[in-house]
């Protein structure tokens, strides 16, 4: 693979436009090499010759040596290129300028114009770089105190009476902690431990009791002579004894902190909106600290993640630059590149290593204090291998995706050759048996489009596990999510063949009570596996949606994030799915299965279910609107509420209207079904695609496109607004004459799965773009504590100022 490729395959996605602009440098590279052809034609090579001259000089061997080697500064004045120099311009930071001293050269100027973009690329990723380190700086303070306040809290839950002098378990403990603080610092490196620029974050508080310091004496004179007491970190013993002073010893920590109440439930909600007063003391319990332990480990994996990512950063555009001033000698014939590197390297960029420095510290105190000193275990955890394709996945879709096929082929099959349709029993089949298969359709159906969502995000470098929030390593990919749909449509269609087999072989009428349950059983087996507590069948993943419809089903008590809005937006495009279970209830709960008779639709019960359950997933939705609406405050989340309300209401009179077939019921289905639609169109549209902005680079579409054929958006465009209208076939009465009603309705709510497959890719396409537009690459993890008396401090300084 080019190193172009290789470059953007390596980027941050949310990083693009802060990387090295390395094909646009390398167009530059090219122009300057059609210019240098045109006037300088290569001269033919002799006849003779069809080898390069170096294929015909004399073997030098492999052992000479070479003693006449130029020096690398000799004829650094008659050879000299260019001049580079850093200027410190006022209000700005230090930028570096290149002055291109053969302007006067034929071609000269398209070399001056490359140079020009060059340091332009180079103050642009030394500006980025400068201000993320400051970030993590600043964050790894905030994390150097939450250590504190750890650490200070093992000891309160340690020893509860806070008798430290005269414990004998406090002894032990301190012992312990002096011992492994010393082997973590005899890790470090020497020079780091002499250099601590940046070292001094991330801080670890230790305890030692007078009674053990002779014991620890041996292990402190590494570092220090001064005996370690409670208020002595392993950092501090390296640092002026005025700081010493001027920190709190451990246990007065917990004065000055309290718990963050991260863990939000339906309870803790209500309290909150009705301003009823929490308890937020610590209670120093073994459980609380369990909490707070595992919450400060996700903050410190996520923490390194950043600090790997700008590792990452940092390597790949030095040596982009390494790469394209290599190309550029080659294409000028010119050595300007040892100079222009060298300022590469003693610029912020290449000469900064508290990223890595940070990074050692990292390791040492997570290693420490998370994974009980195993360092193989905590380097596990901090740096998680990237999820492999395994060829048993492939092979097993394939398998599985060639029997639904299979079986969908001998289905229709059966069904022509016995003519199935024509049947006595066909209208009753139609009416008691498709609507219970119909749900696997359905749902076969919709994980298809996610697979193909997946699929294209990735394709496209749409950052979607960052964007649902997942566990890095437990996403699925393309393969696992089609994988499940082949299996689902496998069993489903089988299902539905040996049900119509037993049905027309006269051998085995005898079991059509037995057969009659097969759909059931099926359904049965899909939940157990779905609640199935074991580390089986993508455990992870399922847990992650079980959590999420629980937050949908208790909007709006819960914050309303990404995952959760996003799958309420798929349960809306489920009604029909969600109509079939309540059919499931009441033709196995309430009707005859073992006849196929049911008086269901004929129930007032039913009726009235039968709109609440359509209703249900729009509600959700309304409600965390209305939450979105309260916290944040935007105007915008209740426009989007009044566009579900205007859907429920659409919803209700549709379904009024398909049971009672009046002229009014007809005419408020029209009204507010064509409000409805209207009014989403333009949403998806404009609001969740971010698309039909006049004045934008690309015509009636936006800025920044990640496909490069502009008539997909449109096309998605039109597709969306054919699909939405689908309602019409309810208010009109379509009717085909080789289609039963429940086949059409089936065909209807499977357009509609369509069009929310459709409407996923380019609504995660405008969410990474928002991500990419802010920089936008980490989640934010809670932290435990809360330093309150400090945020005070602050707010009264600046009330001062």
């Amino acid at each position: 693979m080019k190193f172009g490729k290789e470059f953007i395959s390596q980027m941050v996605p949310e990083w693009q436009e802060a990387y090295m602009d390395y094909n646009y440098l390398k167009t530059l590279l090219k122009e300057l090499h059609r210019f240098k052809q045109r006037t300088k034609p290569p001269a033919n090579a002799p006849g003779g010759l069809k080898r390069r001259l170096t294929m015909y000089r004399a073997f030098s061997g492999l052992t000479q040596t070479y003693t006449n080697l130029k020096s690398p500064t000799q004829g650094d004045i008659e050879d000299q290129v260019i001049h580079v120099k850093s200027v410190q311009k006022e209000g700005s930071e230090r930028c570096y300028e290149t002055t291109f001293l053969m302007s006067s050269d034929e071609g000269g100027e398209y070399e001056l114009v490359y140079f020009r973009r060059l340091d332009d690329e180079l103050n642009k990723v030394n500006k980025f770089y400068r201000s993320k380190v400051e970030e993590v700086m600043k964050e790894a303070d905030m994390l150097n105190k939450q250590m504190d306040a750890l650490i200070a809290f093992r000891i309160k839950v340690d020893n509860p009476t806070g008798l430290i002098d005269g414990s004998a378990e406090m002894t032990r403990l301190a012992s312990d902690v002096a011992a492994s603080a010393a082997a973590v610092m005899a890790s470090v490196p020497s020079d780091v431990r002499g250099s601590r620029k940046h070292m001094d974050v991330i801080e670890e508080v230790e305890l030692s009791s007078r009674s053990g310091s002779e014991d620890s004496s041996e292990d402190r004179d590494i570092h220090d002579t001064r005996p370690v007491n409670s208020t002595t970190s392993v950092v501090d013993v390296m640092k002026p004894n005025k700081m010493m002073a001027n920190r709190p010893a451990p246990l007065e920590i917990l004065n000055r902190v309290k718990i963050n109440n991260t863990l939000e439930t339906p309870r803790s909600t209500i309290k909150g909106f009705l301003k009823v007063s929490q308890n937020t003391e610590s209670s120093f319990r073994k459980e609380e600290l369990r909490k707070v332990e595992g919450q400060l480990k996700r903050a410190f994996a996520e923490f390194y993640r950043k600090l790997r990512l700008l590792k990452s950063y940092s390597f790949l555009n030095l040596l982009a630059f390494s790469k394209i001033m290599k190309k550029y000698d080659k294409i000028s014939s010119r050595r300007a590149s040892r100079d222009y590197l060298n300022m590469v390297d003693s610029s912020y960029l290449g000469n900064s290593d508290e990223i890595t420095r940070l990074m050692e510290r990292v390791e040492a105190t997570f290693i420490k204090h998370f994974s009980n000193s195993n360092r193989s275990k905590g380097i596990r955890i901090l740096r998680p291998k990237a999820k492999k394709e395994r060829h048993r996945v492939t092979f097993s879709m394939g398998f599985f995706a060639g029997c639904t096929a299979a079986l969908l082929v001998a289905l229709i099959l059966i069904i022509r050759a016995r003519n199935i349709l024509d049947k006595e029993g066909s209208t009753q089949y139609m009416e008691n048996m498709f609507p219970l298969y119909s749900l696997f359709g359905f749902i076969v159906l919709h994980v298809i489009m996610y697979a193909a969502n997946i699929y294209f995000w990735r394709r496209y470098r749409v950052n979607y596990p960052f964007i649902f929030g997942f566990k890095q390593g437990t996403e699925l990919g393309y393969r696992e999510v089609f994988f499940i749909s082949a299996v689902l449509g496998a069993l489903a269609l089988g299902s539905v063949l040996s049900n119509l087999d037993m049905e027309m072989d006269p051998k085995t009428k005898d079991y059509k009570a037995f057969t009659e349950l097969i759909p059931l059983g099926l359904i049965i087996l899909i939940l157990a596996i779905t609640f199935c507590p074991f580390n089986i069948l993508y455990r992870s993943s399922r847990y992650f949606l079980l959590q999420c419809v629980f937050h949908c089903l208790c909007a709006p008590l819960y914050k309303v994030t990404l995952p959760d809005f996003f799958l309420a937006d798929q349960i809306t495009s489920q009604v029909q799915s969600i109509r079939s279970l309540e059919f499931y209830i009441c033709y196995y709960g309430w009707g005859d299965y073992k006849h196929r008779s049911h008086t269901c639709k004929s129930s007032d019960v039913y009726n009235t279910f039968y709109f609440i359950v359509a209703v249900i997933p729009y509600w959700s939705r309304f409600l965390q609107c209305l939450r979105r609406l309260y916290e944040e405050k935007d105007i915008m989340q209740g426009y989007n509420g009044l566009k579900y309300f205007s859907t429920i209401a659409a919803v209700s009179m549709r379904t009024a209207y398909g049971l009672d077939k009046g002229k009014g019921w007809w005419a408020m289905a029209w009204i507010t079904s064509s409000i409805a639609a209207i009014s989403s169109t333009y949403w998806d549209i404009v609001v969740d695609w971010g698309l039909l902005q006049p004045n934008s680079k690309n015509r009636w579409l936006r800025d920044k496109l990640l496909i490069p054929h502009r008539s997909v958006y449109f096309g998605g465009m039109v597709l969306n607004v054919l699909l939405r209208f689908a309602w019409l076939q309810t208010v009109l009465n379509f009717k085909v004459s080789f289609l039963h009603r429940e086949a059409l309705i089936a065909i209807v709510a499977s357009l509609e799965i369509i069009r929310r497959g459709i409407w996923n890719f380019f609504r995660l396409e405008n969410e990474h773009l928002n991500n990419v537009g802010k920089y936008r690459a980490f989640k934010t993890v809670p932290l435990p504590f809360n330093y309150e008396e400090e945020e005070d401090d602050d707010d009264d300084e600046n009330k001062d100022e």
